[in-house]
């Protein structure tokens, strides 16, 4: 019996020990929990942290210095360098810094594919003459890549001030002290890129204008801002050729020129909720110049505001081109204190002096409906070839009132222009012809 309750006393003794120390590496193992769950969290991601799927190389771990005077042209360049190895990878330009950067080419083909260029902070333009030598066609330059994005609530800022001095103020004291070039640079523009992304950055007071896609395809522009006077010259908005399917959505336009200019080789365009003033409106043109041939299909505009603008939409070629515009449509636009609201003008002309031609890019089916608001010159202007109408021209749902009640103001405008009122317009436009013309086409036939 004595042994029996000796062996029982052993058993539960090493059971107690046991439970013991599983008690107390249990303890220690939830206050080591505790501890990793109140560490610090890591520092921001810098040169080569991954963070999630995207290598973050940040300018300043490449000798930026973000201070607004100090060059960082070569920091930036050695970013996308390690950036461009990287699939996926994101060049980080931070906020509450102001970076000083010269003319750049980030360039492929080599780079691997989907860069992110994360613009938080802001990147501003050299204004003296030294680093433009004899005058360059664009500031930051990103060509031949593929899934490439610049997304942020960052400013690229061009400085243009001292550009427009020079351009309109050449026999000024202005001109003298700022010598620079003549050649004046888009602040932004991407060449032979596919996939391109740009949402949310702010460009202004580019030299001249602010964001160019040149032969570039699958391009989303959205949120962006543009900001410059009504009177820097030359400073479009947003400047599309030779590219294809494009969307432009929700962005904010101000500018001395076109705020969208829509060039030879564009096709499929779709323009979308986009507030336009001050500028020229927007634009298809003008195509054609020095005898050229222009393609331009499947432009779509609708859903945008226009205010205080030199026109409304727009097309406009020079005499001795040829080539084809077709199926475009301006859908729902409001204008508001716009000289011209509604434009088709195959005589376009910026020079002194053009001289009268035969051949014309053909116009067909070109679509104007609900375009309301107000205007202060002309509220139609469709001027058309001679030796080529325009043809398939429509309007419906046209509401156009002065600006200034009782004010005498131009009649709606056509010439050699044929087509379909779908609808009644005010004013009525009783000027567009029914059918067709009667003139054959000749060389310049519409043939792209």
């Amino acid at each position: 019996m004595r042994k029996e309750i000796s062996l029982s006393f052993s058993s539960f003794f090493l059971i107690s020990v046991f439970l013991c120390f599983s008690s107390f590496d249990s303890c220690n193992a939830r206050k080591s929990k505790h501890l990793k769950e109140n560490r610090s969290p890591p520092s921001s991601p810098t040169e080569g942290h991954v963070g999630g799927s995207s290598t973050i190389f940040n300018v300043l771990d490449f000798n930026a210095k973000g201070d607004g005077t100090t060059d960082n042209t070569k920091a930036f360049l050695d970013a996308w360098a390690n950036a461009c190895k990287v699939a996926g990878s994101t060049v980080l330009v931070p906020s509450g810094s102001t970076f000083l950067v010269g003319p750049i080419s980030f360039s492929g083909p080599n780079c691997q594919p989907n860069i992110i260029f994360q613009l938080d902070g802001t990147i501003i333009a050299p204004t003296g003459a030294g680093q433009w030598g004899s005058g360059l066609l664009q500031w930051l330059e990103f060509t031949k890549l593929k899934g490439i994005t610049i997304r942020g609530g960052g400013v690229i800022d061009g400085r243009g001030n001292v550009w427009w001095a020079r351009s309109e103020l050449e026999d000024s004291q202005i001109y003298a002290d700022s010598k620079m070039p003549s050649t004046k640079p888009t602040a932004l523009r991407f060449y032979g890129s596919s996939d391109v992304t740009v949402t949310g950055i702010t460009i202004r007071n580019s030299p001249q204008c602010h964001l160019k896609f040149d032969s570039c395809t699958g391009v989303q522009v959205s949120g962006v801002t543009v900001s410059s006077p009504g009177d820097s010259p030359h400073t479009d908005g947003i400047h599309l050729q030779n590219s294809q399917d494009v969307s432009i959505l929700g962005s904010n336009i101000a500018c001395g020129d076109d705020c969208v200019s829509i060039q030879t080789g564009c096709s499929n365009v779709n323009i979308r909720n986009v507030h336009c003033g001050p500028g020229h409106g927007i634009s298809i043109g003008g195509l054609g110049k020095d005898d050229t041939k222009a393609c331009v299909s499947g432009i779509t505009v609708r859903d945008s505001v226009m205010h205080n603008t030199l026109n409304g939409v727009r097309i406009k070629t020079w005499q001795g081109g040829s080539g084809l515009v077709q199926d475009v449509l301006f859908s729902n636009i409001q204008v508001s204190e716009v000289e011209s609201p509604i434009v088709i003008d195959q005589f376009y002309c910026d020079q002194g002096k053009c001289n009268n031609q035969s051949a014309a890019v053909a116009l067909s089916n070109i679509h104007f409906e609900k375009i309301t608001g107000t205007y202060t010159v002309n509220p139609v202007h469709l001027a058309c070839s001679d030796a080529l109408p325009c043809t398939g021209i429509t309007l419906s749902a046209i509401q156009l009132q002065p600006l200034q009640e009782g004010r005498t103001m131009s009649s709606p405008y056509c010439w050699q222009t044929y087509g379909e009122l779908l609808s009644p317009n005010s004013p009525p436009i009783n000027c567009l012809r029914t059918g067709k013309p009667s003139i054959s086409r000749g060389p310049s036939d519409g043939s792209c």
